[in-house]
């Protein structure tokens, strides 16, 4: 285990009606709320009003309208309106894309530097920002429980993550999840497993404490999603779910590694190219990613075939190794995701290129690829 500080500012409300708790306690002080959602969901399910009841007795600015993909010029647009009406909170509704636009709507409104060139050419990272909360509707990113946001530039055609600001509380209600599309929740889930794959093949590869969590935090994923396609209504595996997005996110799985999230570079770079839904490309990267370098780490592969998938038998370990990767292809047709780009929908390879020479390379992936390396996963994924 490498070394560590680990201090963590967000408070969570969790379980039904945490919205009404977090709300009375959290916003005492505050006037001018930005209620900040996406495409009006909240409207129609029956949270905007929700909301908008508890905060009746403030003076709120919305900004609506943020997409799935939050662009730069959407972050932007908030900052500016923050500053216009002199906001001084920031209450996010909705899923990752909405949370981590007004991270950086946070930290951009109160510099005139602009964020994208203070951090990708200044190395610099924001240290203030308007105060904020998030009440979680779709979970999945856990982007509630740190600073990083992924952005997309549109001018500059780059997918990547911004350092902004932290939530000072999150609330994690269940049940609102029950108002998002079905496909959406298992993408979202995804996600999940995902991050904590990332974290997991990230390095050392010798397996510690916050190894075992994850471990654990991953079954915990696969059974609850399995419980869920069941009985889409079952709170109980929902519950789970949830606090399973914010355990991945919090830093606790991270301590004492550098990770991995080779295949969400890839994925973010395809986004920016596409547009395409974030856990379904995921789902068909990981698979084939990992075939191209499990051999680097075939221990830690064999581990997680073995604890993650209860995979024991195998002459080899390349093969259990294998067995494992398997493993995670045929639970992601299980679930019903994609496992190709043709099945998202994404029919023209000519970006390919241009998103494998734009990919970031990571410094925890096991094996250091090229950018030829990357095409060529992502012409199998096609």
């Amino acid at each position: 285990m490498k070394d560590f500080v680990f201090s963590y500012p967000t408070k969570v409300y969790f379980g039904k009606g945490a919205a009404g708790k977090a709300l009375d306690l959290e916003l005492k002080n505050y006037k001018k709320i930005m209620l900040a959602y996406g495409g009006g969901s909240v409207k129609k399910n029956g949270i905007y009003d929700e909301i908008m009841e508890l905060l009746k007795n403030k003076d709120v600015i919305e900004f609506s309208g943020i997409m799935s993909n939050p662009t730069y010029k959407k972050v932007q647009e908030g900052a500016g309106l923050a500053r216009e009406n002199s906001v001084d909170f920031i209450l996010a509704v909705g899923g990752g894309s909405v949370i981590d636009c007004c991270k950086v709507v946070a930290a951009q409104a109160v510099t005139d530097e602009d964020i994208w060139e203070m951090e990708f050419v200044n190395k610099k990272f924001p240290t203030e920002w308007i105060p904020m909360g998030a009440v979680v509707t779709a979970s999945g990113t856990g982007s509630e429980m740190n600073a990083g946001a992924v952005i997309t530039n549109e001018d500059k055609k780059i997918k990547a993550g911004v350092f902004a600001a932290y939530a000072d509380f999150a609330v994690l209600d269940p049940y609102y999840t029950l108002s998002v599309p079905f496909k959406q929740v298992i993408s979202g889930t995804f996600d999940t497993l995902s991050h904590c794959m990332e974290t997991y093949f990230g390095t050392p590869r010798e397996s510690f404490i916050s190894d075992e969590i994850n471990e654990a935090v991953m079954r915990n994923v696969i059974y609850n999603i399995r419980q869920l396609i069941k009985n889409p209504e079952d709170i109980e595996a929902r519950s789970e779910l949830m606090w399973d997005s914010a355990m991945a996110e919090n830093g606790l799985l991270k301590l004492g590694k550098v990770t991995d999230f080779q295949a969400h570079q890839i994925e973010h770079q395809l986004g920016a190219y596409t547009d395409c839904n974030h856990g379904q490309g995921l789902a068909v990267i990981h698979p084939v990613l990992y075939s191209h370098i499990y051999s680097e780490a075939a221990g830690k592969f064999v581990r997680f075939a073995k604890v993650v998938w209860n995979i024991t038998e195998g002459k080899s370990e390349v093969e259990l190794a294998v067995k494992g990767i398997n493993a995670l292809t045929e639970f992601i047709k299980e679930i019903g995701l994609p496992t190709n780009f043709r099945e998202m929908g994404i029919t023209d390879t000519k970006c390919f290129r241009a998103v494998a020479d734009s990919c970031n390379i990571t410094a925890g992936c096991c094996k250091k690829l090229t950018k030829d390396e990357i095409f060529e996963i992502l012409e199998e994924c096609y």
